[in-house]
């Protein structure tokens, strides 16, 4: 019987009898519908768990409240961190399975259980061989983007972050117009990658900078004359991800906000929501994903969770992110975390909406200062970091929020800043709104931000003369791998140190920003939701920034976000199909890091053939048509790229499934093996 439950979510057994009966009037009013599996929001997690299920038999709806698909992963570089992946190891990339426990245990702590940081370590790799076999997606590694704590044991120089490579969005037709727009626009056609941008942000200083920037436009000439619509960053893993659901016919619905969660004999069996503008309940069969996003623009939740000063206007994360899902869990009763954090990074509040820095933290000739014009971090710190120092240092007497990023003349003339081509003055806009200013020296500088000048000239002085000698004796900038990803090659002996001597000099109001909120449902290896006993809400799953991060209260590498979004939507998918015809089978009391997939250091799977192709040739023939053994279409791929796909012996042994009744088995995605005894389709 289905149960409403008071706001507070605290509603005894006389309230629950008196509004079982209005819930049923209800209902029996509104329009109902019924799938296998309703998953609430369309971005990387969400998106990946409907396709995951819809692959294992299920009937699937996305709901999305906005009118574009795409949420915060549309908006975002799209970089995914899954260490051990077939991408990596295709790239040569040196990494072993005890080295990535290493790291993801000193990075996330020990408040993230190891069975979360296991669950993404050992399913990482199979999540994405199954995105890239179902999806026209092609990704690539970044070369040299250093993990964000590359000398911290297990850490890598050379990075473990892989991106979309540029994806051509025409294969979505008229869909393509439903993309929720990225963070910076850019214009169409225009495709720059994360491995670009590197070296873009150096203007001209750089014979790479000049490469990059004749690939881009390259890319653009070949798109505009093949009638191509490029993609690039968060917006190819986005429309890869629908253009997946799309060959299944999976739907999802736009404008279709999730309004509460439906509760039969205490498991959830559906949800409300608005459709049309109209309340419409949607049954789900097998159980609900939650993958909403954040709550980062909304303002009552951030004044209720996180630390003064702070607000729904820093934020690059989707507008429909104000905590619906959380929320919608809270009532139930589910057990929450890292609420008072955020995916933090240093932004300058323009006129238009917020900068989050990337690189010009990084870049040399530049310093952060506080209200006391002293330094307090590392500049090139990754920018969590940055923004948690920004928090512990603020006081009344000495404000460092807002903090500035001083530089001079020398620095706008050589590089890329916010957007902006070297040289070209800054808008007229950005000073008036007070996000920028400009003086002849640094005495007057520091009047007109508001902070000491007698310490601001202090730092300047010491600061230059660190930059000489090539080595940061306050704060070590320089030291990390990671500091120098984005520095200056050519400014030596340390690419992020260079002296601001050069007049005018320019100061930018930094802001604590947020890519969104990384606190929510806390959940378990399985995606389930948990209550605060440790039990978990049956019916009920989480991924992405509706849940509690993986990665506690750090980051671990670009794509910390989007990589454990989309294998906890994977495994969540797995958990709610454990009957799949023909795929892995996961008993009720098993766990899925247990089972679903091998460890790493038996994962040999070799990367499909087809995914070294061409993109061109790749996407133009999307969506596939091949059907496997047995005349079971799978909308995937050619039979010969099945037959790469097919599970290895060795997995099938693993899982007491013995050659005998394997004979003629039908074609299998990455990590799916029939159960045993099981008649193929």
């Amino acid at each position: 019987m289905g149960t409403g439950l008071t706001e507070n979510g605290r509603a005894d057994a006389e309230a629950d009898r008196t509004e079982s009966d209005s819930t049923e009037s209800a209902s029996a009013e509104l329009d109902t519908v019924e799938f296998d599996i309703v998953v609430a929001g369309s971005g990387a997690a969400g998106m990946t768990a409907a396709l995951t299920a819809a692959h294992r038999g299920a009937t699937v709806v996305v709901l999305e409240k906005t009118g574009a698909f795409g949420g915060s992963t549309a908006r975002s570089g799209g970089g995914i961190w899954a260490p051990g992946n077939t991408v990596l190891q295709r790239a040569g990339v040196a990494d072993t399975p005890e080295l990535a426990r290493s790291y993801l245990a000193r990075v996330a702590g020990e408040d993230v259980p190891a069975e979360l940081r296991d669950a993404l370590l050992e399913h990482g790799p199979a999540m994405l061989d199954f995105v890239l076999a179902a999806t026209p997606l092609r990704l690539a590694w970044v070369p040299g983007y250093a993990d964000y704590y590359p000398e911290a044991p297990g850490g890598l120089a050379s990075g473990r972050s892989i991106e979309p490579v540029p994806f051509n969005g025409s294969v979505l037709g008229r869909e393509l117009t439903r993309l929720n727009r990225p963070y910076l626009p850019v214009p169409n056609g225009v495709a720059v990658t994360q491995a670009d941008y590197r070296w873009l942000t150096l203007g001209p200083r750089h014979p790479r900078a000049v490469l990059a920037s004749i690939r881009v436009a390259g890319r653009l000439v070949r798109s505009r004359l093949l009638g191509q619509r490029m993609l690039s960053l968060g917006q190819a893993l986005a429309a890869g991800l629908r253009a997946g659901l799309l060959a299944r016919e999976v739907p999802v619905w736009l404008d279709s906000p999730l309004t509460d969660l439906v509760v039969t004999d205490g498991r959830v069996t559906g949800v409300r929501a608005l459709r049309d503008g109209k309340p419409v309940e949607i049954k789900a069969r097998r159980g609900v994903l939650i993958a909403t996003g954040g709550f980062e623009r909304n303002e009552q939740m951030r004044r209720q969770y996180q630390q003064a000063p702070i607000g729904s206007d820093w934020t690059t994360g989707a507008t429909g992110n104000t905590g619906d899902g959380i929320v919608a869990g809270q009532r139930l009763g589910a057990a929450t975390g890292l609420l008072d954090d955020a995916w933090w990074g240093p932004s300058i509040p323009l006129p238009r909406g917020p900068y989050f820095c990337l690189a010009e933290r990084n870049l040399p000739g530049c310093v952060m200062v506080n209200g006391a014009g002293r330094r307090f971090v590392n500049e090139s710190a990754p920018y969590v970091d940055a923004v948690h120092a920004m928090y512990a240092g603020n006081a009344a007497d000495n404000p460092h929020i807002p903090a500035w990023l001083v530089f001079d003349q020398r620095y706008r003339d050589r590089y890329v800043f916010a957007g902006l081509p070297p040289g070209r003055p800054l808008p007229r806009r950005w000073y008036a709104a007070g996000a920028v200013f400009r003086a002849p020296d640094l005495g007057k500088l520091a009047a007109a931000i508001g902070v000491d000048p007698d310490g601001l000239a202090q730092t300047v002085a010491r600061f230059n003369e660190f930059a000489l000698a090539g080595r940061d004796d306050e704060f070590n900038r320089g030291e990390s791998a990671y500091d120098r990803y984005y520095g200056d090659p050519r400014v030596r002996p340390n690419p992020n140190l260079a002296p601001l001597a050069r007049a005018p000099f320019y100061a930018a109001k930094i802001v604590p920003g947020d890519l969104g909120t990384k606190g929510g449902l806390r959940t378990d290896g399985r995606g389930r939701v948990l209550r605060p006993d440790g039990g978990p809400i049956p019916g009920l799953y989480a991924a992405g920034n509706a849940s509690a991060s993986v990665m506690g209260h750090s980051y671990a590498g670009a794509g910390a976000t989007i990589g454990p979004a989309m294998t906890f939507g994977y495994l969540a998918a797995l958990d709610l199909t454990p009957d799949a015809n023909g795929l892995l089978a996961l008993s009720a009391p098993a766990c899925v890091s247990a089972i679903a997939m091998p460890p790493l250091s038996l994962q040999r799977h070799r990367h499909p053939r087809s995914l070294t192709r061409s993109s061109r040739r790749r996407q133009s023939r999307w969506p596939p048509t091949a059907t496997g053994t047995g005349g079971h279409s799978h909308g995937l791929c050619s039979k010969r790229e099945l037959r790469n796909l097919r599970a290895p012996r060795w997995a099938r042994a693993a899982r007491g499934i013995h050659s005998s009744q394997s004979r003629s088995p039908r074609r299998t995605l990455p990590g799916e093996v029939r159960p045993a005894g099981k008649a193929a389709n």
